[in-house]
This record gives C-alpha cells, structure tokens and sequence, in this order.
C-alpha cells in the first residue's frame, strides 16, 4: 500500500510554501510501515501508536512533545519511540522539516530479539545522536519504497534492527560465522531453480533448513562470500547478459530473469557493467534496441 497526502497553500498565501507532504508504503510480509513527509509548519497532534517508531531528521528542526518535555531534532538525529508513547511534532524553526520513519510492528521486533532473554525492550530516551542507525533507517526506507526485492528490503530492515540493540539495551547479535554448508547449498539451489521468484528471507530460511534468517545469512555469506540478496542479483545479471547477448529485447529480458521491470533491470545492469542493457544488447548484435530506448 502506498500514499501521498498533499496540502496546497492557499492562494492568499503571504508567502509560496512548498506543500506539506506525507508519502507512506506498507511491506505486506512484515508488517512494517515506511514514512517520508515534509512539513513546513505544523506537523500533527498529539496521538500514540501502537508500533516501534525509528526515524531520522533529514532536514530542519522537528520539535515534538514526548516524555514530558519538548524535543528537538535537528539534521541526522534519531527518533525513537515506543509504542503507545504519547507524541506531537512541529517544525522547530523557519523553513520546516524533512523525515524518515519505520512504524516497526511489536512482533516484528520480538521476534528479531527472541536470541537473547531479558525483560521488555525499551528505550532509555527518545533522542539520540547515532549516525550509522540513520543510515540504516535510511536504507531501510529507500528499500521499502522501491518494492523490488523482498531479500534487499528483509537485510537492511534486519540491519535496523542491529543497530537498534543497544538502544534496547540487548547485546549486539554475534557476528561468528557457524558454517552450515547444507543449508547454504539448498537456499543456493533455491535460487537458481526460482530465479523470477521474489522470495522473503524467512521463506528462503524456511526453504532451505535454517533455524532463522540469520542462520542463513552467516551461513550463506561464510560458503559463498556474500548474502543470499547479492547472490540472487548476481545470477539474475548473468542471466540477463547471455539472453541480451542473443538478441532479446531488454523488457523481455527483464520478465525473464525476475527484475521488477525494464528500469529495474537497467539500473542494476548499468551498476554492475557500466553500461545500459540496450547498449550491451547492440555491441553483441549489431542490432540497437530502437523501440525500447536505452533502459
């Protein structure tokens, strides 16, 4: 599910603002929300989720009430707030503010954290400075909102959640590789026999044995180098390059090797080879892609 939520100025403005937006995607397999809004003024009430709230202020000040006191959150700070945690926000200075936040579901989060015992997770403040969480909830968001690949959006949400245990005060997941070259081989079969699939990283553990999707990522990274998302792209471009190489056409090609859509296979193609499937299609034949344009 995706949105965007938009509020003109009124012609009488005093001054142009830019519009306030709000733009929201759901990933069905986890239940996590992405949301990327702007706001030039006020933002919202007071109100309370039911969710694990992650965010980081890309832009201006976001000044929100929250434990008792008024918050501000400028450039790169990080937001973190528990669920059923009484909240506003409103911009803090002239200009507005941008943001990035994860609704993250209260079993997701569990679930992430059942390795380690202890009592309830919580946050001891609301605020804090760490840079690589932002980048993490960054990446996590930018993913979510490309809806191409389940693999890519289940790491780097798994990635938040890393860098969110110390906030939660659980110890960082160990990072000792436990070889299980049985299960790297049967999600490594998985992905060659299903290469137009897009399979989740729980159901790619289920698939091949592993206790949970993080015995298959240390597994599947100490056998072959890399994660299982790497892999599925690195094979799917490989794919890719021998039927462009024969002559097909790169929106074909891209059904045929489980890309999202032409784009899609473009701009992985162009990352990996520095130069566009069309481009690459015509050095092999001699025959430019004239209907389907450089994509």
């Amino acid at each position: 599910m995706t949105g965007v939520m938009t509020k003109i100025p009124s012609a009488t403005s005093p001054r142009l603002e830019p519009p306030d937006q709000v733009h929201m995607v759901r990933d069905e397999g986890t239940g996590v929300e992405a949301v990327r809004a702007r706001f030039a003024a006020h933002a919202y009430d007071s109100h309370r989720h039911d969710d694990w709230l992650v965010g980081v202020t890309e832009r201006g000040v976001q000044d929100f009430f929250c434990r008792g006191a008024r918050q501000r959150s400028t450039a790169g700070r990080i937001i973190l707030i528990e669920p059923d945690e009484a909240h506003d926000g409103q911009a803090g200075a002239p200009g507005g503010f941008a943001y990035r936040m994860l609704y993250l579901p209260q079993r997701w989060l569990r679930s992430g954290l059942a390795d380690v015992g202890g009592g309830d997770p919580g946050f001891a403040t609301c605020l804090h400075d760490d840079p690589a969480l932002g980048v993490a909830i960054h990446s996590a968001s930018a993913a979510l909102f490309q809806r191409g690949e389940r693999l890519a959006s289940d790491a780097a949400l798994d990635a938040v959640l890393q860098r969110l245990r110390p906030h939660l005060s659980r110890p960082v997941r160990t990072t000792a590789v436990r070889r299980d070259d049985r299960v790297a081989r049967r999600a490594r079969e998985y992905l060659h026999d299903g290469l137009t699939a897009n399979p989740g990283a729980d159901a790619l553990a289920r698939s091949a044995g592993a206790s949970d999707r993080f015995h298959l990522a240390r597994s599947f990274r100490a056998a072959y180098g890399t994660s299982p998302h790497a892999y599925l792209v690195q094979i799917r471009l490989l794919r890719a390059r021998h039927l462009l190489a024969s002559g097909e056409r790169p929106a074909d090609v891209a059904a045929a090797c489980g890309f999202a859509d032409q784009s899609h296979l473009g701009r992985r193609f162009r990352r990996a080879y520095g130069l566009t499937p069309a481009a690459y299609r015509a050095l092999c034949t001699g025959v430019p892609d004239r209907v389907a344009g450089n994509a």
